[in-house]
């Protein structure tokens, strides 16, 4: 069937499978978003802005595992959506991007919002393609799809000159790809496996290291299996919060900059670390030389490039994570295992030698609390996205996650601006469940993509937005604090605009809470509205997150709360 290859690349969408694109038309992608107008086969979300739309795929992507799509226009409107694909890149979300381009011959020349989109994103995407030809359009959609998914995820870039868009061609679309240099390892090596499952069984303090790779890889609930079988401990990294379960009596926290005293005695203390689909990231490991040097490294990865990158790997495994995960656990038979009850005991002693906690207050809301509070009141109901700075980490250590895809964040990028867009995402995938989407933010990040209220508004996505205020860059301000002699140089957010009458302007509810019993109304009421929503919650200014672990320093040395409750 001839068709033009705007109508090749909605039909192309339309076959994937894809439900959902968000995006922002223009003129060079104005051919596509034509087709999309007469074909409506899937739904479009116009997002107020390009990153957004980027960000937007990313929640979706990341609630429900599927790939995310997004279409941008050429020029400022690619170079708007170059966050939201370095974002997911370095998280590894699957996503497949559309960007328009100036017509091919006009490619070079400085023509009207021409920017070289291929060159930017070569850097900051999985995998990118510039269409010459338009015979060639639907292979590489069918390609893009696939990279997207398999191996390591991650975005795809796909621009499209406005030429290509135009002409006419057969459109056949392929029901199977040939990339001969791109053949990802899935299966684990056997013998090598073998190996690890030896030094396995002579380990006394084994220590299983959860990385964002155990959610992406969907193989939460076959840690927790492996953890149970041999009695062995876990810990996860920011990436991977919900792997484990908090309420799992095998799970000790959150590692690294910010993890917990347990958690981070953990890997200080283990004779074997067995890293699963995690990447060794600087914010989890501290001073690098000191990181599980008492622990020989079991290191699990799709990726063969993230093996023995930062720390040398003992017994190097390349393949599928929940493969290998199932393969470990089938050959439990064939080995004795020491009885790691000791090993246990002594992390639940540091757990309650120094638990997560925080100094409580009745004359001031403490940022944590309404967290907390959050969790009791919602539990297993929320997902919770955020953006990043001290709200992010509070959100990671004291929100109590259950399963996996249960929290969304920017980790290796750490995005302000993320939280919004990411839970509109989110909102849109759960659509039609009892899920309630609830972005967790700051008064900094809040405003840099708060277009996205009337997106929101518009397509009756009701994401809660819970402010915390504490009329500052919280992050900054701490280090400021903590490492430059309290020199806050333009941290202070004083200047702000009333965030109830802003969020109602848009069409949402807003609310202002200064008491407890205020938040709990709040939430309830929100709930209940089913509009976005912002409740600003005014918070105490100077809390800082706590444990951390210093610039320079290993896990073990630790700065703590002093007193507490």
């Amino acid at each position: 069937m001839k068709m033009n290859g705007a109508k090749m690349v909605v039909e192309s969408l339309h076959q994937e499978g894809v439900e959902v694109v968000f995006g922002y038309p223009g003129g060079a992608i104005m051919n596509v978003y034509d087709e999309i107008y007469k074909q409506n086969n899937f739904e479009h979300i116009l997002n107020r802005h390009e990153q957004a739309s980027i960000i937007a795929a990313q929640g979706y992507a990341r609630s429900t595992g599927k790939i995310g799509v997004a279409i941008v226009t050429s020029g400022p409107g690619f170079t708007n959506a170059v966050t939201g694909l370095a974002d997911a890149y370095m998280d590894s979300i699957p996503l497949v991007v559309i960007s328009g381009q100036v017509p091919t011959h006009i490619i070079g020349t400085d023509g009207f919002q021409e920017i070289d989109a291929v060159g930017i994103s070569r850097p900051c995407t999985k995998h990118n393609y510039l269409v010459n030809s338009i015979e060639d359009l639907p292979r590489i959609i069918k390609e893009a799809f696939h990279i997207a998914s398999t191996g390591r995820p991650g975005p795809v870039h796909v621009d499209i000159p406005k030429d290509i868009t135009a002409q006419i061609a057969e459109f056949v679309y392929p029901k199977e790809i040939n990339l001969p240099t791109y053949k990802p390892t899935v299966n684990y090596n056997k013998k090598q496996l073998k190996r690890a499952m030896v030094e396995l069984s002579k380990a006394k303090k084994p220590l299983l290291y959860i990385g964002g790779g155990a959610i992406l890889s969907n193989c939460a609930y076959e840690i927790r299996d492996l953890a149970k079988k041999l009695n062995i401990p876990a810990v996860e990294t920011l990436m991977a919060r919900g792997a484990m379960g908090d309420e799992n009596p095998l799970f000790f926290g959150m590692l690294g900059m910010h993890g917990e005293f347990a958690a981070n005695m953990a890997a200080h203390e283990t004779d074997l670390l067995i890293s699963l689909g995690a990447r060794f990231d600087d914010r989890v490991t501290g001073r690098l030389d000191e990181f599980a040097s008492k622990a020989k490294v079991i290191h699990v990865d799709i990726d063969p490039t993230s093996i023995s990158k930062l720390v040398d790997a003992n017994y190097p495994i390349v393949g599928d994570l929940k493969k290998t995960v199932l393969g470990m656990l089938e050959s439990l038979e064939d080995y004795d295992f020491n009885d790691f009850s000791n090993w246990v005991e002594l992390l639940t002693e540091y757990r309650e030698k120094e638990p997560l906690r925080y100094n409580d207050s009745n004359e001031v809301i403490k940022p944590q609390w309404p967290i907390q509070r959050l969790g009791k009141l919602l539990g297993s109901k929320a997902v919770i996205s955020t953006d990043v700075g001290q709200h992010q980490m509070w959100s990671a250590q004291f929100y109590p996650f259950s399963h996996p895809r249960q929290w969304i964040t920017s980790g290796g990028l750490g995005t302000m601006g993320f939280g919004l867009p990411a839970a509109l995402g989110v909102a849109r995938a759960m659509q039609g469940t009892d899920k309630v989407s609830i972005n967790v933010t700051g008064d900094g990040s809040i405003l840099m993509n708060i277009q996205e209220l009337m997106t929101c508004a518009e397509y009756k996505l009701p994401v809660i937005n819970v402010i915390l205020n504490n009329n500052y860059l919280g992050m900054v301000r701490q280090w400021q604090t903590m490492f430059y002699e309290n020199r806050l140089s333009e941290t202070d957010l004083s200047a702000q605009p009333d965030f109830k009458m802003l969020v109602e302007s848009f069409g949402g509810v807003g609310y202002r809470v200064t008491t407890k019993d205020e938040f709990d109304a709040a939430v309830k009421d929100a709930i209940e509205q089913k509009k976005v929503a912002m409740i600003e919650v005014i918070v105490a200014r100077n809390e800082e997150v706590l444990p951390m672990v210093p610039n320079g320093h290993a896990l073990n040395e630790m700065t703590l709360l002093e007193g507490g409750e």
